[in-house]
C-alpha cells in the first residue's frame, strides 16, 4: 500500500468560503487560491491537502498549475489511500453499476468525477476499452487504471484516445496508443436499442461511439412507425437507426464525414434496413438549407450538432447558432411532425437551449410544444455538484 506520508499545503484565499468544497464540489479554480511562489512552482500531478483560510482541512486534491481548474478533489479524507487501491475500489464500484443497469458489454464505464474519477473516461466495447485521461492525475495514474481493467474484466485491447478538448485545457498531448492488448482492426458491431451501431476504435470521433443518447434513440424509435424521417449531424447514424428499429420507412442521414456516414451504411446494413438509409454529405447547415430550397418534407427531423457553445466565452454566439438551427430545421416538420433539437454544450443550461429553440421555432412561422426531455442514460451518472457533467439535453418538439 502507498500512502503520502506528509502533503504540501494550498489554501484558499481569504474571501473564498469553503462552503462549496464542503458540500462537494470537486474542482478549485485557480482564482480561488492563495497562489504565492511555493504553490505556483507544485508539479503538475502532486497530492497536496487543500485547507480553507483558517488553516482547516478540506480535502486532499490533485493539482495542475498549467489549468484554471488547479485542484481536483480526490478524497475528503487527509492521509488515505490515494493509489491503485483507491482506483480499483472506485472502477468495481462503476463496474457493479453498470453491471447492474446493462445486460450487454457496451456502454460508458466511467465518467469522471461522477464516478469519483477526476477527468476520466472509459467506454467499454464488449472486450476493448477506450480511456480518455483528461486530466493530469487520469493520465499520472494511466498505468494503474490499466491494470485495474486488465483484472477486473481481462480485455482484449485498451486504447488510450487523447482526443479531447479537456487534455488541452490541461496542459496535455494529443498522442493516442494501445496501451494493452490489441486493438481491433475493422469496425466494432456494438447494438443498441435493436440496432447495430458501427464503432471505429481507432480513428472515430472520441471513443468510437456515443453512448450517451441511447435513451433518446430507443424514445424516438417508439413515434417511428411509417414515419420519413431526417437525422442532420448524424454521426454513425444514431438517431436514424434507432427509427428504421421502430418502423420509419425512410430515413436520410447528414453528416460532413464521410467515414462517419460509411459507418452509418453499415450499421444499417448490419441492422437489415440498408436499402431504407440515403446518405447526403455536406455541412448540416447548408444541407438544411438547400433541403429548405427544395420545399422538402420530413414526418421527424432531428439535428444532434456538435457542441455550439463548448465554454461561457462562446455562449452567446452558441446559442445564437442553436436559434438559427431550429428555424431552418422546423421548416422541414410536416405538420403534425417531430422536431428533435439536441445539445451538449455543458456552457449552455437547459432554459437558455429552450429559450434559444423555442425563438428560433417561432421565427420560423411555426407553433410548438415540448413532449419530451431527454439527457443522456444511466451510463453517463452526473456529479451533483457539477453541471458540466449533465452537458446532454433533446427536446422533442411536436410542431
Amino acid at each position: 500500500m502507498v500512502r503520502e506520508e506528509k502533503h504540501s499545503i494550498i489554501r484558499l484565499k481569504p474571501k473564498v468560503s469553503p462552503a462549496k468544497i464542503l458540500d462537494g464540489f470537486p474542482w478549485v479554480y485557480d482564482n480561488e487560491l492563495i497562489l504565492d511562489r511555493r504553490t505556483k512552482q507544485l508539479t503538475s500531478g502532486k497530492i497536496v491537502e487543500l485547507q480553507d483560510n483558517d488553516r482547516n482541512f478540506l480535502a486532499t486534491v490533485v493539482v495542475n498549475p498549467k489549468s484554471k481548474i488547479f485542484a481536483r478533489v480526490i478524497t475528503k479524507t487527509a492521509n488515505k489511500i490515494i493509489g491503485s487501491e483507491l482506483i480499483f475500489k472506485r472502477v468495481s464500484a462503476a463496474k457493479a453499476l453498470r453491471e447492474s443497469i446493462f445486460k450487454d458489454p457496451y456502454y460508458r464505464l466511467v465518467n469522471s468525477e461522477a464516478d469519483q474519477m477526476p477527468g476520466t473516461i472509459i467506454d467499454r466495447f464488449g472486450g476493448f476499452f477506450v480511456i480518455q485521461p483528461n486530466s493530469v492525475w487520469s493520465e499520472n495514474n494511466l498505468e494503474a487504471i490499466t491494470d485495474t481493467l486488465v483484472e477486473l474484466f481481462n480485455p482484449e485491447g485498451i486504447i488510450k484516445n487523447a482526443n479531447s478538448r479537456a487534455r488541452t485545457l490541461e496542459g496535455l498531448d494529443d498522442f493516442s496508443l494501445l496501451i494493452h492488448g490489441s486493438a481491433p482492426t475493422t469496425p466494432l458491431k456494438v447494438p443498441m436499442n435493436g440496432a447495430i451501431y458501427m464503432a471505429d476504435l481507432n480513428h472515430g470521433q472520441k471513443t468510437g461511439l456515443f453512448y450517451d443518447q441511447r435513451q433518446n434513440h430507443a424514445f424516438l424509435s417508439s413515434m417511428s412507425q411509417n414515419k420519413t424521417v431526417l437525422d442532420v449531424f448524424s454521426h454513425v447514424g444514431g438517431f436514424a437507426l434507432a427509427a428504421l428499429v421502430g418502423g420509419a420507412v425512410e430515413a436520410t442521414v447528414v453528416d460532413a464525414s464521410q467515414a462517419a456516414l460509411d459507418l452509418a451504411e453499415q450499421g444499417a446494413k448490419a441492422s437489415g434496413f440498408k436499402s431504407a438509409l440515403s446518405i447526403i454529405k455536406g455541412d448540416g447547415f447548408n444541407t438544411l438549407k438547400c433541403l429548405k430550397n427544395a420545399e422538402k418534407k420530413f414526418d421527424i427531423v432531428i439535428c444532434d450538432p456538435p457542441a455550439f457553445a463548448p465554454s461561457k466565452q462562446t455562449l452567446s454566439s452558441g446559442l445564437r447558432a442553436y436559434e438559427r438551427l431550429a428555424k431552418t430545421s422546423a421548416c422541414l416538420v410536416n405538420e403534425g411532425g417531430i422536431l428533435v433539437l439536441c445539445s451538449c454544450s455543458h456552457a449552455a443550461s437547459l432554459s437558455k437551449f429552450r429559450e434559444s429553440c423555442i425563438r428560433g421555432i417561432n421565427s420560423s412561422g411555426r407553433r410548438a410544444s415540448i413532449i419530451f426531455t431527454g439527457f443522456a442514460g444511466p451510463d453517463h451518472p452526473v456529479h451533483p455538484m457539477l453541471s458540466e457533467n449533465g452537458y446532454l439535453k433533446s427536446l422533442f418538439f411536436s410542431l
